[in-house]
């Protein structure tokens, strides 16, 4: 069974390695800001970005503001922002803007977490250059 499907497993194998992850990039962050393009290369912004989606939400909710300065700065990419300003908000109950974020299922079948103002979602989400919901939605319950 894959490591994302065993909820033990996960706890065992994944969970760690996130914890020292996210301890890693809080330091980064603290001595650095966000480690954007102009310090890290793009690859490495893109790294540091995937490191935050696994990050607690408080680390997170930390990094938002800074994410969005980097972004109006050039230095990290909208999309990348869209997704964590979905996660940040749907830890907190609030309606996602950009349609990222889902929630499996007990029997493996997939859920959107609540969308504000569905109408305009691909308009959204085409402005930080994210594909229209259906083609991502197909994908992402493709996944099983």
């Amino acid at each position: 069974m894959p490591v994302g499907r065993d909820p033990e497993r996960w706890r065992r194998v994944v969970t760690p390695v996130d914890q020292d992850n996210a301890a890693w990039l809080s330091a980064v962050v603290d001595e650095y800001g966000w480690p954007g393009r102009g310090l890290v290369g793009r690859d490495g912004a893109h790294a540091a970005w995937l490191l935050l989606q696994h990050a607690p939400h408080d680390l997170q909710q930390r990094c938002l503001p800074l994410l969005r300065e980097a972004v109006a700065a050039g230095e990290a990419e909208a999309a990348e922002l869209a997704y964590l300003e979905d996660r940040v908000r749907c830890h907190e109950g609030m309606p996602q803007r950009y349609g990222t974020q889902y929630l499996r299922l007990p029997d493996g079948e997939v859920r959107i977490y609540e969308v504000e103002d569905p109408e305009g979602l691909d308009e959204r989400r085409a402005a930080v250059g994210l594909e229209p919901h259906a083609a991502y939605d197909a994908r992402i319950r493709a996944m099983r």
